[in-house]
């Protein structure tokens, strides 16, 4: 393998070009952080919106869960797994943009690792099926409500305990 091609699956080769693709900027799936022509003078460079919230009373980037499923079932099934996160996607109002599952051997009795990528952020999931136990991240911005996630995974996962812990992320901005 060259340089090249290791630095670009690392994301790290700046001559490639990334793997963004215009009809994303056309769809609105992707927002560029440029103008197309520079600002006249007296014209305010307009800035994307950076999606910050006001949670609590606080400004923050976001809302950071960390999720532990304890006593759950279905954590080698990648198929429930893939539902419950779509269902999560869906619940909190959020844009999924790709999901990726790694089930590890044997498939169906061992863990699963994989995330949700979102317009607003990701949801992670890492499970020990033989310890009945799912650690989540759920990390969302804008008008995302990751709180809703909650429900659907204990419901999904018939979990006997769910451990939730709340991140305002970049809240010291």
């Amino acid at each position: 393998m060259t340089d090249n091609t290791a630095l670009f699956q690392l994301g790290m080769d700046l001559e490639v070009p990334g793997t963004t693709r215009e009809e994303d900027f056309a769809t609105g799936n992707v927002v560029p952080f440029h103008r197309d022509e520079p600002a006249q003078a007296g014209e305010a460079e307009e800035l994307p919106a950076d999606h910050f919230i006001v949670k609590n009373g606080v400004a923050c980037a976001g809302t950071h869960l960390i999720i532990d499923l304890v006593d759950a079932d279905g954590l080698a099934d990648v198929d429930l797994i893939d539902a419950a996160m779509r269902e999560c996607v869906e619940a909190a109002g959020a844009t999924l943009l790709h999901i990726h599952l790694h089930p590890f051997a044997p498939e169906g009795v061992s863990g699963v690792s994989g995330v949700a990528v979102l317009a607003e952020s990701h949801i992670s999931i890492h499970t020990w099926p033989e310890r009945r136990y799912a650690a989540l991240d759920v990390f969302m911005c804008g008008d995302a409500a990751p709180e809703k996630c909650v429900e659907v995974l204990r419901r999904r996962f018939n979990a006997g305990e769910v451990r939730v812990n709340e991140l305002l992320r970049g809240s010291d901005l």
